[in-house]
């Protein structure tokens, strides 16, 4: 009497497909058996794709096999599709079943090995399961692209969206309320390029983000932040963006900026986002002896810690921490704004704005202008390819290469307002600009470490020194060199030449024929 082990599988997608269930395959099997006097060792269920033989159930059964050879004659199943969907591992796997002394066979397909002819209808019934997969998945495939070009996104949402369904089951993305927040936050922080992707992807963490390092760093690259989908090469269809349906997070030039910074195409001075409570300048401080940048760090005393700003090199150049603080305190408070100065200030950049709209017109002629010769750049490219004096290789590097320069083009032009903002707003923000830095001193005392090195970072656009914030010699932005030049003409001059006017001429008249005379 015959032993057969009894194999019974189903995909996913096959769950739900008459004649494919569990139940009525080990049904069929069991009456195979009653019929033909075979005795069933054991039934195996599989719920797994036929692509591989790299099955659980199936790789515990070779395990058995090997273990208990010639306990076993058969292997039934109800059609060649439950053994294999692949042409090439099928003959293998049968080959080494054979090695074991045991056959695999299809109840509803049975096959006789021994004839030859028979290995030509095993071949039709094992690549027709393979054509069909193939067949699937090509359409699969394209039914996803269409999708993506008509704007939808298809697959798992990106960090800062959710995916949703419309009432008539289309798939949609929509912003995740606190993840978008904190997704928008960090393309932000990206584009200042004050800090690197490292540091805000730790602040992002901390804030909320839920998403690893690597996720983090492959979503910024993606133009999907803003309302961009983008469709890959395919054959001969180059690759390209289309605008997408779902709600945008930051703007097109926001993203082709994120885009140059991460490329190393536009880079600023960057600082770091924690420091210790007592050293707010770590990070800003030059050596002056060896120009490195200094270091912080605390020293254990007999009773407290005492702190320094240093030199790792051999220097030894070594401050207090608290001297140097001190002495940017008082370098801060020559850069407030005081009363006198209000006016004057507030004049100087109401006039400094008027003439920025002024540009506002030319800067949107500029760009129309460029994107015109773009694209006569392309229509010209077009017509010496029609009459052979370029191949059409040369051809689409032209063309990719003006349409990308023509997108960033348009896109900043899509950033620049319509309409400027009426002076009257542009005066109650200056009200509340100019209050802050009237007091910036005692901001700048009252806050945390991180507000501080904010309001370091926005005067010195360098690193410098100790000695030139004893002497006021490290450079400031223009906005703070426009407060102190103020400060300084408009305080009173206590010592120096008298401005009183002499009653008698200054200038003696030349001398001519008598002697010239006082």
């Amino acid at each position: 009497m015959k032993i057969a082990d009894l194999y019974i599988r189903v995909s996913t997608d096959e769950q739900a497909d008459k004649g494919y269930s569990q139940r009525s395959q080990e049904e069929v099997l069991k009456r195979y058996c009653e019929q033909n006097q075979i005795g069933v060792r054991k039934v195996i269920f599989e719920d797994h794709s036929a692509k591989t033989f790299l099955r659980p159930e199936w790789q515990k059964l070779l395990v058995n096999l090997k273990q208990y050879k010639k306990q076993v004659n058969l292997i039934l199943f109800t059609k060649w599709d439950r053994f294999s969907r692949n042409a090439p591992d099928a003959y293998q796997m049968i080959n080494l079943l054979k090695s074991l002394d045991v056959e695999p066979q299809a109840i509803e397909q049975p096959l006789d090995m021994s004839v030859p002819e028979n290995k030509m209808m095993l071949a039709i019934y094992l690549t027709a399961p393979e054509i069909e997969n193939d067949r699937r998945a090509l359409n699969t495939f394209y039914g996803l692209r269409r999708a993506r070009k008509e704007g939808r996104w298809t697959s798992l949402a990106p960090v800062g969206y959710i995916n949703r369904s419309t009432p008539d089951g289309k798939k949609y993305i929509a912003p995740d309320d606190q993840q978008a927040k904190i997704m928008k936050w960090a393309l932000n922080e990206i584009s200042l390029a004050k800090y690197n992707t490292e540091q805000i992807f730790k602040r992002a963490k901390e804030m909320g983000l839920r998403c690893n390092k690597n996720r983090f760093l492959v979503a910024i690259r993606n133009p999907v932040y803003c309302g961009k989908i983008f469709i890959e090469k395919y054959k001969d269809e180059e690759s390209h963006t289309v605008k997408g349906l779902h709600e945008a997070l930051i703007s097109e030039s926001m993203y082709y900026q994120i885009q140059e910074i991460l490329d190393g195409k536009k880079r600023k001075s960057r600082t770091t986002i924690m420091s210790p409570k007592m050293l707010p300048l770590k990070g800003f401080l030059h050596c002056n002896h060896c120009s490195r940048v200094l270091c912080g760090s605390a020293s254990k005393g007999r009773n407290s810690y005492y702190y320094y700003y240093h030199c790792s090199s051999a220097c030894g150049y070594r401050k207090k921490a608290d001297e140097v603080n001190t002495a940017f305190v008082n370098e801060l408070r020559q850069y407030v704004l005081n009363s006198e100065s209000k006016d004057f200030f507030k004049a100087a950049i109401m006039d400094a704005y008027i003439d920025a709209t002024k540009n506002e017109t030319a800067g949107k002629t500029d760009c129309i202008l460029e994107i015109t010769a773009l694209n006569n750049r392309i229509t010209k490219a077009r017509e010496l390819l029609l009459m052979g004096d370029i191949d059409s290789a040369d051809y689409k590097i032209i063309k990719n290469e003006s349409e990308h320069k023509i997108a960033i083009l348009e896109a900043k032009l899509a950033e620049i307002p319509i309409a400027a903002l009426s002076l009257a707003e542009v005066e109650m923000l200056l009200d509340s600009a100019i209050t802050k830095l009237a007091r910036l001193d005692v901001i700048y005392c009252n806050s945390d470490t991180k507000i501080q090195r904010e309001i370091i970072g926005s005067m010195y656009p360098e690193k410098f020194t100790f000695e030139d914030l004893q002497h006021r010699t490290a450079k400031v932005d223009f906005l703070f060199q426009l407060i102190y030049q103020i400060n300084s003409k408009l305080c009173v001059k206590k010592r120096g030449q008298a401005t009183v006017l002499p009653c008698l001429p200054i200038v003696a008249p030349e001398a001519g024929l008598e002697p010239a005379t006082l």
